[in-house]
């Protein structure tokens, strides 16, 4: 790298000198400048060799493609060869001006203020080091900015969205819940108030497969089976639909005696449904007969609930923010209380609830929890005591909306840290890594006109859709990252 970044140094140096002369460390600029002067011709005069420079210029165009094409190819942390190589050219210069590093500056890569390219790897030392002063600059106002925006600008690849992916504007009351279709990145589902469920597909062209009616209050929830050809949704009108989605028709109806709050297929038996209501229950339902095998009385309405990978355990949320664990057989469909968690400060209706099989942080699995009054849960979950729950953090949203949705971001989170993204009550989605006690919020997406309701991932989580009070559906792309 020091041969290509001191190509035309060489050739204007000032006068030859000899590498015995030159300092001790290799890193020197000086030293390196040194070592590929031109050598003195065999002649009595001192002057250089006329032919080194041509010589030299001959030699280094005569290499092999191949290492400038692996040069151009080559990515760390986003960035290319010439960043890379600039960056150790003011870690020289730092260090031969005995210069200390700022905070904010240590191990993060800046770009330089002009624009280089790969053919700037034949740039002098001397013109990069010209530029030094105005990338210090740039580096001192950088660092004079808030730790937030700092988090905003400097945010971590996977957090980068490309724009949006796709709008769906076809609803005209509050879209209040949305999902994506199991182990599925194309299919997508959205309930809204006004009791229509339509099924979409978000792949080019993006397109509405079915708009399914005869809810005649808002959907309150709904569910994909395994297999993503039905979808079981609950409403205030008191009922439990199941729906065909390649045909577009409901092969079943249950009705209730209160409103039907929360829904989820079981992930192992998918002949058994689970059903949250105002009454105080959890239903069992079997899918097959429409009928109510087993149930458990809570002590309020049950508002949200999920269940663990295994289908041996269901976690729910009721109306005054207290956490259920409840055994469940995946057989019989037989339902018993285990634990009720009541570490959960508000007394407000929990609107999420979502299980994550493992967790970094943790080193177990986890369950989030986010209620009407903008606050966010993070519990452990211990699976050797039967589900027991144990808090590990909490957050305050800034600006909570009712009914506001969370989910969790599981493949981010393998990176680092506790990552979830959720609504707001002031049009934007945000990011927020639950593991940081202060500066949370790492990233925001801002297009909604209004609060936004609901959130999910697709399956390959570079897709996430959020939906507002409007009506309006959003997919954002998130960028391709190495």
């Amino acid at each position: 790298m020091a041969d290509d970044s001191t190509a035309t140094a060489s050739a204007s140096a000032p006068a030859p000198a000899s590498p015995c002369s030159a300092p001790s460390r290799p890193t020197d600029p000086d030293f390196l400048s040194c070592v590929l002067q031109p050598p003195t011709s065999s002649s009595s005069t001192s002057r250089p060799d006329p032919d080194y420079a041509a010589l030299r210029r001959l030699l280094l165009r005569r290499k092999s493609s191949s290492a400038l094409n692996h040069r151009m190819e080559w990515r760390c942390n986003g960035k290319g060869y010439v960043a890379y190589r600039n960056f150790l050219l003011r870690r020289i210069e730092a260090a031969s001006s005995s210069a200390h590093s700022t905070p904010s500056n240590s191990g993060r890569w800046f770009a330089s203020p002009t624009t280089f390219s790969e053919a700037d790897s034949w740039s002098s030392i001397r013109d990069l080091r010209s530029n030094s002063g105005k990338l210090s600059r740039t580096m001192s106002v950088s660092s004079k900015q808030s730790e937030p925006e700092r988090h905003v600008r400097f945010a971590e690849p996977a957090y980068s969205f490309v724009g949006m992916h796709c709008i769906f504007d076809n609803c005209k009351a509050s879209v209040t819940v949305l999902q994506f279709g199991r182990t599925n990145s194309d299919l997508l589902a959205y309930g809204s108030s006004d009791g229509s469920l339509t099924v979409c597909q978000v792949s080019e062209p993006p397109s509405v497969l079915q708009k399914l009616t005869g809810h005649s209050k808002d959907i309150t929830d709904f569910d994909f089976s395994s297999n993503n050809q039905y979808i079981a949704s609950c409403s205030m009108d008191k009922t439990v639909r199941v729906w065909e989605i390649s045909k577009g028709t409901c092969i079943r109806v249950v009705y209730g005696v209160s409103s039907q709050l929360c829904i989820c297929f079981h992930p192992v038996n998918n002949n058994l449904l689970l059903v949250g209501n105002a009454n105080r229950e959890i239903n069992a339902i079997n899918f097959s007969t429409g009928r109510v095998i087993s149930k458990l009385t809570c002590d309020n309405a049950v508002t949200a609930l999920d269940i663990d990978h295994t289908g041996q355990l269901i976690f729910a949320g009721d109306a005054q923010g207290y956490i259920y664990t409840i055994s469940v057989n995946s057989h019989t469909g037989s339902l018993s209380r285990t634990h009720k968690n009541k570490s959960c400060k508000s007394k407000s209706s929990i609107t999420t609830i979502q299980y994550r099989t493992f967790s970094l942080v943790a080193r177990c699995p986890v369950l989030l929890s986010c209620a009407q009054d903008g606050n966010l849960y993070f519990f452990s979950i211990a699976t050797n005591s039967h589900g027991y729950l144990t808090l590990i953090c909490s957050l305050k949203l800034a600006s909570p909306v009712q009914n506001i949705r969370a989910s969790f971001c599981p493949l981010l989170s393998l990176e680092k840290g506790e990552f979830i993204v959720t609504g707001s009550g002031d049009s934007n989605v945000y990011f927020y890594d639950l593991a940081r006690p202060k500066n949370s919020c790492v990233n925001k997406l801002q297009g909604h006109g209004s609060p936004v309701m609901g959130v999910a991932w697709n399956h390959g989580e570079n897709l996430l859709a959020s939906s507002d009070s409007d009506g309006t559906v959003i997919v954002w792309k998130r960028a391709k990252t190495n």
